[in-house]
Parts: C-alpha cells; structure tokens; sequence
C-alpha cells in the first residue's frame, strides 16, 4: 500500500497539470510533501514546457524519518528522489538563511531565501474584538471538564449567566474593560504530535505554580479554595494566574489532557479547544504571550505559528533549535527555552506585575510591533520570490 498510493497520486496529479489546466508560465511546488509532487510537477513540466520552480519549506526525508527512522530503506529512497527531483528544477525558494545553505553545500542547489510572514487578518485585536471573542467561547473558558480551577472557580451563577461577563472582559453598559484581576492568557497551537513535547509545557506550569506559592508563603496546607475565594474578592497578587488555551488536533491530545486533570494546580489553568478560522486569528491577537513548541525534523525551517503570533503582535517563548533566532530575536520580540525550568523561569520573568508593572513583557510587545509594521508578505514577495519567478520565466521564452 505504501507503494501504490504515491503510483496512483502521480497519475492523478499528471492528468491534473497536464490536462485539466491550461499549460502556466511556470509551475511553483511546495516541498514537503516531495512524493509524488517533485516527480509529478518535473514531468508535467516536460511535457508542458514550463519551467517550474520548488520552494523548499522543510525536507520531506526528515518528516518521514520521524515515523520510520533515519535508517529506514523507505527514507533514503524518499531522500534520493527529494534530492535529484529538487536538482531539476529550474529556480528555488527557501524559507531560511541556514536552509539556503545546506541546499548549497550539500544538494549543489542555489535557492533564494523567502521568509513567511503573515496574512493580514493575522493582526492585534481591538478590545471590542476581544470582548465579543470571549463572549462567544466563555462556555469553553469557565467550564473544565469534570473539576474546579482558579478561572471556573470565580464564577458566580449570575456572571455564568450574564452575556457581558468573561473571565478576562466585562462590559457595563457601553464601557467595555479588561479586569484588573484577570488572568494572563497565554495561547500555544499544536498539532499534538510526538515532535512536540508538551510535557515541556506542563512541567513549566507546575513550576510556575509552586513557585508563586513558595514566595507568597503558602504551604500545601493551604487549601485551593482559599486562594480562589481571595483572587475572587478582588486581592491583587504580585503574580497573576495564568490561563493556558492550547489549540489544534491531533492523536496525543486525549493523553495530555488526562495529564492536565491529574495536576493540582493554584494559580494555573488549561483549556484546550478547536476554533473556527475566524476566530484563531482573533485569539492570537487577544493573548498576552504565545508559547511555541514546535522543534524542526531538519533543524532549517520556522514555525509558521509564530510567525501567525508575531502578525497579531503577540510576543513568543519558544523551543530553541538552529536557526530559530532567524526568525525569534531573544530579549527584543521574544525568548528560548531549552528546558521545562527555563520556561517556568521566563513565565516568571515576564508576568511579574501583570498586568501593569510587567516591563519586560510589554518591551517584548513593543519589539513585536516594530517587526508587524514592516515585515509584511508583499514586502516579502516583491523583494525576493517576484525577481526569481520573472527570472525563470524570462529564461524560458528567450
């Protein structure tokens, strides 16, 4: 089955570019995924006589080596098509600088450098948008499944029942606020895969939560309620709770939130959920820091999720990897963590003072922004990929 399936996929995407559509002035192939596409899109442009150009945003050989193993057969034949499919082709773009020059070095490849960046509804959100995001998903935010946090606790009958109240917004007439005591929400997307450690995550705010604890003096005698009922009257707290919303699907979700209801969290709280296209652009832009923990198959591609958090002006923490600092400038737009303990170190870092005295978190933003108002996908393509494809179809028609 392994075999036939990329077989019949060639055949249909041959019929596809080779008949169905008028023949292009040149053909642009994503790479991954490299089988069928590479192979498919070389002959359609044989046949067609376009040139076609690949834009390399990872390597396929590393995805797949990450279910069958570096040493699998499968893998390096995977590899070796990847490697001279991508040879043949008749222009190049990449997502990174360190990628750039491994496709030179070691696959004799010269590739332009063309770096993602947002779509323009990815942007920061208005408080009116916040507060008629929270809204729509407060059900979501109040209700954990099956047991009481620092967030559901608070809640009264009245405001569970009053359309203009949400943990984070309220709205008194035609006033709408932010409040004082809300929590920070902090928004991570995953695909819950295993290339994805979220322990890492879950660790960090166990430690976050015991640490709080520690410098507030409170020993595990100190019942959950008691610190609930003070957050809910209104004690101001040098640290505030942290709201975690983890979205995205995927086969470890179920596993990781088992986990999630077993920790004995204070001032911490987890909410997982899908949303609509909509309305992810919308939460990016509400947070108050992006978690990414995304780590790359090759070690030369970026997240795009970050580069989606940047657009909405959120600052990011991030799993360190190669060339992540193309992309994650520490200490100006953003930080790295290489453990579950330097997260936890971050958290506390940032959020000391939140949500008016936290200086390192709002220079953070302040250094977000600057990016959002330069680094746009126009900019992008008129600078580097528009050169490159007129280049191409130039040569091919001289």
């Amino acid at each position: 089955m392994l075999m036939l399936k990329p077989i019949v996929q060639f055949l249909m995407l041959l019929w596809y570019l080779c008949v169905k559509i008028p023949a292009p002035d040149v053909f642009i192939v994503q790479n991954p995924p490299s089988v069928p596409t590479l192979v498919g899109v070389k002959w359609a442009s044989w046949l067609r006589r376009s040139p076609f150009i690949v834009d390399w945003h990872n390597f396929g050989y590393t995805l797949l080596a990450l279910s069958l193993g570096r040493s699998s057969y499968f893998v390096s034949i995977y590899h070796w098509i990847e490697k001279r499919y991508g040879k043949m082709a008749h222009g190049s773009l990449c997502v990174t600088g360190a990628m750039q020059h491994e496709l030179a070095e070691n696959w004799g490849i010269k590739a332009t450098v063309l770096y993602d960046q947002p779509p323009e509804f990815f942007r920061p959100a208005s408080l009116e948008e916040k507060h008629k995001l929270f809204c729509r998903i407060s059900k979501s935010l109040s209700q954990p499944s099956g047991f009481q946090d620092c967030i559901s606790s608070g809640i009264t009958a009245s405001d569970d029942n009053d359309p203009n109240v949400t943990p984070i917004t309220a709205q008194l007439g035609t006033d709408i606020f932010l409040k004082q005591n809300r929590p920070a929400l902090i928004v991570s997307s995953t695909s819950w895969t295993p290339d994805e450690d979220f322990s890492i995550l879950l660790e960090a705010a166990l430690m976050y939560d015991r640490r709080v604890a520690a410098l507030l003096n409170e020993d595990d005698s100190t019942r959950d309620e008691v610190v609930w009922k003070e957050i809910c009257d209104g004690k101001q707290f040098s640290y505030p709770r942290l709201l975690f919303i983890i979205t995205g699907k995927g086969p470890e979700k179920e596993k990781y939130e088992q986990k999630i209801r077993k920790l004995s969290l204070k001032r911490v709280a987890f909410r997982t959920m899908w949303l609509s296209a909509e309305d992810y652009p919308l939460l990016l832009g509400s947070a108050d820091l992006g978690v990414c923990l995304h780590t790359s198959s090759s070690g030369l591609d970026l997240p795009m999720k970050v580069v989606d958090m940047f657009g909405c002006g959120l600052p990011v923490c991030a799993v360190s990897y190669s060339c992540i600092k193309e992309l994650v400038e520490v200490e100006k737009n953003g930080l790295l963590f290489s453990s579950s303990s330097e997260l936890a170190d971050e958290l506390m870092m940032l959020f000391n003072g939140f949500p008016e005295n936290c200086d390192a978190l709002k220079k953070l933003r302040m250094g977000v922004m600057e990016r959002v108002s330069s680094a746009r996908w126009a900019n992008e393509w008129e600078e580097n990929a528009k050169p490159l494809i007129s280049k191409v179809i130039s040569e091919n028609f001289s």
